[in-house]
């Protein structure tokens, strides 16, 4: 089931970089004569995994790299460059800011400042470390369905932090925002643009009218679902927020979710270039190699992998952002998926759904029983769910918290297998 046509395109593409070197004088790597017998015992031990790639995994936010992001991340490694220093990664470097200025466009930014991150907590550090700087000692806030990386990272930045309550779609309280701000010490609000619980889109549009009465910056954390703006099938007010991305101070995309790439690559971006100078710094030991700027001096990372942004290259090689094209055609495929989940769950009088998925993330509860027996008999019939605790109100209930189900269609093939997967659903609900 695991695709293998990658190593030989790899082999081909290792044989034409190796010619590129041929002007060196003769040398030889040592050899890794234990190479097979120790590939065999890695494979022996990474088979202790849920099956990630399979589209009977449903449950966290796991998502297959393309083949081209595989092999163009293995084939860099033979060089192993670093995005830090135009010394480490001239070519990569040079990669890293063609992809980043294609995310920059899909969410409708020419001028911009930004780059690759080892994921969405270092890229939503640096947008509110930015935040804070912008607006010293005021508090950040976003809504109570948030990830909780804003608020430790408001901790490790010594900013304030507060909780916004949500409404009974999971998305930011705008009343409870207001409250909030009428207080006028808040520098950032977050909104997100696809909770990791529920994918939940925070009302953008409104917020965004807040900001001209109040003055704070916005950041959208769309780690999960920025690549959606892409997608042409999304409800209309989830197709608001999308469609005023662009307003935003800074954005966070995770291109190692929903953009196919290898773990770790965010994404941090910036609609005024001149952040910039907040990151000033000398290097003593790195930045003499070229006039052009280093992304080092945009950073608070300093040694990235540039392999991420070679895979990423090649991926928007294959796959462009654009609407209607391949790639976003898968978007609207797990978007599908997810509304032919829900319908099935919302018909059925063993389930409770809160509200209709936003995009591809569905979670119910059932009316009787446990949902943790659910998730166990489940996984013993190779389905992979999630459990999540959410609040009773989202289902109109009493309770402080319920434990739910949650299930992550984020595959494309997921459209073409939710009636094989409400067939194990049912076996284990009734069981």
């Amino acid at each position: 089931m695991l695709e293998r046509e990658t190593p030989r395109a790899l082999e081909e593409a290792l044989r034409s970089l190796d010619d590129q070197f041929a002007a060196l004088p003769e040398f030889s790597a040592p050899a890794a004569g234990c190479l097979p017998d120790v590939l065999r015992e890695v494979a022996a031990r990474m088979g202790d995994n849920f099956p990630y790639f399979h589209p009977l995994y449903a449950g966290q936010m796991l998502k297959p790299p393309h083949p081209v992001a595989r092999a163009a991340y293995a084939l860099a490694t033979w060089i192993n460059p670093n995005n830090h220093a135009l010394d480490g990664g001239r070519a990569s470097s040079a990669m890293e800011r063609e992809t980043v200025a294609q995310l920059a466009a899909m969410f409708g930014w020419q001028d911009h400042l930004g780059h690759l991150t080892g994921g969405g907590t270092m890229a939503n550090l640096e947008a509110l470390w930015v935040a804070g700087l912008r607006h010293p000692g005021k508090k950040i806030v976003a809504s109570a369905q948030s990830h909780y990386t804003h608020e430790r990272i408001s901790a490790v930045l010594r900013l304030p932090f507060a909780k916004v309550e949500t409404d009974r779609c999971g998305r930011i309280d705008l009343n409870s925002l207001e409250r909030l701000l009428a207080a006028g010490d808040i520098g950032c609000v977050v909104a997100t643009l696809g909770t990791t619980a529920t994918g939940s889109v925070d009302p953008l549009p409104e917020i965004l009218q807040l900001q001209k009465r109040y003055g704070f910056r916005v950041h959208v954390d769309a780690a999960y679902g920025g690549y959606f703006t892409l997608a042409d099938n999304l409800d209309q007010r989830t197709r608001a927020a999308y469609d005023c991305v662009s307003q935003a101070d800074s954005i966070v995309v995770d291109p190692h979710k929903h953009g196919l790439q290898p773990y770790g690559c965010g994404a941090v971006l910036f609609r005024d270039p001149s952040v910039g100078t907040l990151y000033q710094h000398d290097s003593p030991a790195t930045y003499f190699s070229s006039r052009q700027q280093h992304l080092g001096e945009i950073s608070l990372e300093c040694s990235r992998p540039g392999a991420s942004a070679v895979a990423l290259w090649a991926t928007l090689r294959a796959l462009p952002l654009v609407r209607g094209g391949e790639f976003a055609q898968g978007l609207n495929a797990c978007r599908r998926a997810a509304l032919d989940l829900y319908a099935r769950l919302a018909a059925d009088p063993r389930f409770l759904t809160p509200f209709p998925p936003q995009l591809d993330i569905v979670v119910w509860t059932p009316k009787n029983g446990s949902a943790q027996r659910i998730f166990d008999e489940a996984a013993r019939r190779n389905l992979h769910l999630a459990l999540a605790r959410l609040p009773g109100f989202f289902f109109g209930r009493s309770e402080p918290e319920l434990l739910c189900l949650r299930s992550v269609l984020m595959k494309p093939e997921h459209e073409q297998w939710i009636g094989r997967i409400w067939e194990i659903l049912d076996q284990a609900t009734n069981s």
